[in-house]
């Protein structure tokens, strides 16, 4: 058997596998750098991203927040708004209020100062006589003892008759004072008492009388729901307040018991009235010709002849 001796040099080849080997590892070292530079722009674009998201849902938070806040400022100053109007009109019709209330109680305060004033000389005058006693007559009648006090100038060399006739002649002298004061004071009264009944009223019975004083009850449908309105005119004429208060209370008290009857047509005084207010009207013919339709196709029903 051969036997062959080969001698294989493996420089060459591991030389080769070196420089692979270095390559290799300069691969590695690529792959590793372009690893972590992958992932540091990866880490970077996602901080980016985040950053950009977070701004978006942050403008768009801020931007609603910032239109909320805008509508309810708006409407905030819309109320402050309406509000200071309310106020200025509250204000104004507190000021006339207060000017209506001066103006009325002055009206009044010089009224009832004047009826004071009046009822006061009317008093005085009654009582006038009286005062006129008093001051004339109630003097002297209270110092009677002084007045009637006798006084003698004489000596005391004369009678005692003379004296007392001295002191019987003042007092004839003040009776007769005395009685012309009674005969003034009953005149006084007389005339008192003439003058009393010209201004007092007479004690006199009131017959009771019915009067029939017109009314007009008038209901009409206003709406498409049958919704009545119901409006009770009085004349305003030599009526006062409470007067037309109570007959429309009257009225309303008693409406039940009213019997509506149908109308053929509209009273002539209606219509011709009707008419006149759509002559001096300021609307278009077509509302006036429309109006005096809708009058003439109105069904009309009446109360007349109707006591309460």
């Amino acid at each position: 058997m051969a036997r062959i001796d080969c001698v294989v040099d493996t420089q060459p080849m591991a030389d080769e596998i070196k420089s692979v080997s270095h390559q290799i590892n300069d691969t590695t070292t690529a792959v590793v750098a372009m690893k972590a530079a992958i992932v540091l722009a990866e880490q970077q674009a996602a901080d980016i991203v985040c950053r950009n998201v977070n701004k978006g849902f942050y403008t768009l938070m801020r931007s609603q927040i910032s239109q909320k806040i805008a509508k309810l400022q708006s409407e905030v100053d819309s109320q402050l708004m309406q509000l200071n109007a309310q106020r200025k009109q509250l204000l104004a019709i507190k000021n006339r209020m207060e000017r209506d209330y001066n103006m009325l109680s002055d009206r009044y305060l010089k009224l009832f100062n004047g009826i004071n004033q009046n009822l006061k000389q009317r008093i005085l005058e009654l009582d006038r006589p009286v005062f006129n006693f008093a001051v004339q007559e109630v003097g002297k009648v209270s110092n009677r003892t002084k007045y009637l006090a006798a006084t003698v100038p004489i000596s005391q060399l004369e009678s005692l008759i003379t004296s007392q006739q001295i002191i019987i002649s003042n007092v004839k002298y003040r009776a007769e004072k005395v009685i012309e004061s009674m005969t003034n004071f009953l005149a006084n009264t007389s005339e008192q008492k003439k003058l009393s009944e010209r201004v007092l009223l007479k004690n006199e019975k009131v017959q009771n009388t019915t009067l029939l004083i017109p009314a007009l009850v008038c209901e009409s449908n206003f709406d498409s729901f049958d919704n009545k309105k119901l409006e009770v005119i009085v004349s305003k004429e030599q009526l006062n307040t409470s007067v037309q208060s109570a007959m429309k209370n009257t009225l309303n008290q008693h409406l039940e018991q009213l019997v509506w009857n149908d109308a053929s047509e509209p009273h002539q005084e209606v219509k011709s009235e009707f008419s006149k207010m759509l002559a001096t009207s300021n609307t278009s013919q077509r509302v006036k010709d429309m109006a005096n339709k809708l009058f003439i196709a109105t069904h009309f029903q009446t109360i007349k002849n109707e006591q309460l």
